[in-house]
């Protein structure tokens, strides 16, 4: 699985600890870390949360990432940053139990996690529990299992429901502010990672004119 990580610029200090953790966990049960930014607090790319919702439903929807971790201060501006796109669907993480829940019952491919509020003494063992519970394993089994199949169900009225809602993420693309838009895929590594990995055409493409504009 390929897991894109976004760091917004409040807690760009921190990316290289919440990096660390997430490779740790992750690339020993095979996963391919991607980060793509903010590196740190003099990032010339800077990110807001609102961009990280941006950037998540760019990289889930063109397939360049699987999942994508993400978070602010409290986690909460991406989360619902990320629930603003199409096809994202994203959990608000802050402990373990949170993980696994997330996992298991809602099945989703982003997570927000609290980066200031609560980030104290071991913060980086709590990242790496969490993220142990998500990755490790098979996620959607339901809990308790008992009710796995309506959980199951429900999943997919979900699926249904956004996608009656949002427009598909190509017309999404055009219609945001076309700046918003161009800060946002603008980081140091974004071109490597991305344009690598993206599997839908158009989407890529359209990307690449707005990063030459």
């Amino acid at each position: 699985m390929k897991i894109a990580l976004v760091i917004e610029n409040s807690q760009a200090a921190k990316s290289s600890i919440v990096h660390d953790a997430l490779k740790s966990v992750a690339e020993p049960l095979g996963h391919q870390v991607h980060h793509y930014g903010m590196y740190g607090a003099e990032d010339k790319a800077s990110l807001t949360y609102v961009m990280n919702g941006l950037l998540a439903g760019i990289l889930i929807n063109s397939k360049a990432a699987d999942f994508v971790v993400t978070g602010c201060g409290t986690g909460m501006g991406s989360m619902l940053a990320c629930n603003s796109m199409p096809g994202v669907f994203c959990g608000l993480i802050v402990d373990p139990t949170d993980a696994f829940l997330f996992g298991q019952i809602n099945d989703g491919n982003a997570i927000a996690m609290p980066y200031a509020k609560g980030f104290g003494w071991a913060a980086e063992l709590n990242l790496q529990d969490c993220y142990r519970k998500l990755f490790d394993g098979e996620r959607g089994l339901g809990y308790p299992k008992e009710r796995a199949a309506i959980m199951a169900k429900n999943r997919g009225i979900l699926k249904e429901l956004k996608a009656a809602s949002c427009h598909d993420m190509l017309t999404v693309l055009k219609s945001v502010d076309q700046d918003l838009l161009r800060a946002a895929v603008a980081g140091e590594r974004f071109e490597e990672l991305f344009f690598a990995n993206a599997q839908d055409t158009a989407i890529a493409d359209y990307i690449r004119r707005v990063r030459a504009s």
